[in-house]
């Protein structure tokens, strides 16, 4: 769309300034497509944090603010390239806003990406052209009617709409749109490798069972928020390894070896508690990651560990243990002795978290941690610790 100097101008000197009040003030600039500059300032302070390289760039157009929220960050967007590693040709069949395509194209010869939107294939065919990805072409169509014609490719990506007609969230994979089990036969016969992503909500053991060729399941977090779930389908038979990822941290296990797990003991003391990421909590992963890094689980269900050295390289937090208490009156007394303020964590535990500041008569915030959880012979404990 062509675009006014006035608005262009508008944009570029009130690209830090509040939306909001900006948008009180569409009367004083009559000459300025409010509307457009508005959507631009929003989607570019969104992007600084979201993709930070597409911010730094003059001449990208944005979305409106669904479709940013929508689509992914530069952060799993590199993940994905490096899974999607290079090749000849590379189709996205639900392109969107493009991130994904922008950078998984960057290690083909060719690339197609297929987006119903008509604004948004215009969009970003324009943002491709400043990018330099001139090996992608935008086709403005259904990305399903485009599978079913297609030539074979190395990599198709496909990333299922999880709304229903109504605008309401699906989780379910049969629920979303389109429905890859039923495309599965032929999205296979049609490419080399398929990555699908999908919620992060979503029981992935439960689609690989109902996708039955799984090779790869990457469960991946930033800043130890889960934020994606990504398979990898193959025509090629192979053992399904499930990659743990959060912030360049992988954490790599087998989920069907047969090998028996030997569980460390709970050692009679320990000075260092460990707290997996949200991948490995999303995963559930908990023995192959207590015996990868000999760590012993404080309780079944606490999902929590310990050991009486430091264990290096460790997917999640760290913390030495100064106290261990029970819930009685006359130890917790002692043990938050000179104690006004403290992070709190529950797990496995029968109070939350403010049931448990309220009776701890703890302000939140400042250098120490307690977890309040259940500890095997000993039942209901508070650590206090610090990182």
């Amino acid at each position: 769309m062509k675009v006014n100097q006035a608005t262009l101008d508008f944009i570029q000197q009130h690209r830090t300034d509040d939306v909001r009040k900006l948008a009180l003030q569409g009367a004083k600039h009559t000459e300025v497509d409010m509307t457009y500059a508005l959507e631009q300032i929003a989607g570019w302070q969104k992007a600084r944090t979201k993709l930070p390289s597409w911010a730094a760039r003059d001449g990208i157009i944005y979305p409106p603010h669904l479709s940013m929220e929508q689509c992914s960050s530069e952060a799993t967007a590199i993940y994905k390239a490096q899974i999607a590693g290079k090749g000849q040709r590379f189709v996205d069949l639900t392109a969107g806003f493009g991130v994904d395509a922008a950078f998984i194209a960057n290690g083909f010869q060719q690339a197609i990406i297929i987006e119903q939107q008509e604004k948004l294939c215009a969009i970003t065919s324009g943002n491709y052209r400043q990018l330099g990805l001139d090996q992608v072409e935008v086709l403005c169509g259904n990305g399903v009617e485009y599978l079913h014609t297609m030539e074979h490719a190395d990599l198709i990506f496909i990333d299922p709409a999880r709304r229903d007609e109504h605008g309401g969230r699906t989780y379910g994979i049969a629920d979303c749109t389109p429905n890859v089990l039923e495309l599965r036969e032929e999205l296979l016969a049609k490419a080399d490798r398929v990555m699908i992503k999908l919620s992060p909500m979503l029981d992935w053991r439960k689609a690989v069972e109902d996708l039955k060729t799984v090779n790869e399941v990457h469960i991946v977090s930033v800043d130890n928020e889960c934020k994606e779930l990504l398979l990898v389908l193959s025509v090629e038979a192979k053992p399904l390894q499930v990659f743990c990822v959060n912030d360049g941290q992988i954490f790599t296990f087998v989920p069907a070896s047969t090998q028996r797990i030997s569980l460390p003991a709970l050692p009679l003391s320990f000075q260092f508690l460990y707290v997996p990421n949200a991948s490995i909590m999303k995963a559930g992963c908990f023995e192959e990651l207590a015996e990868r890094f000999q760590v012993a689980p404080l309780d079944r269900n606490s999902h929590l560990f310990v050991s009486d050295r430091e264990v290096q390289d460790f997917p999640g937090r760290c913390f030495v243990i100064e106290k261990m208490t029970s819930m009685n009156k006359r130890e917790l007394k002692e043990a938050l002795k000179g104690i006004r303020q403290a992070n709190i964590a529950v797990r496995n535990f029968p109070l939350s978290v403010a049931e448990l500041r309220k009776r701890l008569k703890l302000q939140d915030g400042g250098d120490t941690y307690i977890f309040a959880t259940t500890v095997a012979d000993k039942g209901h404990q508070l650590l206090i610790c610090h990182k």
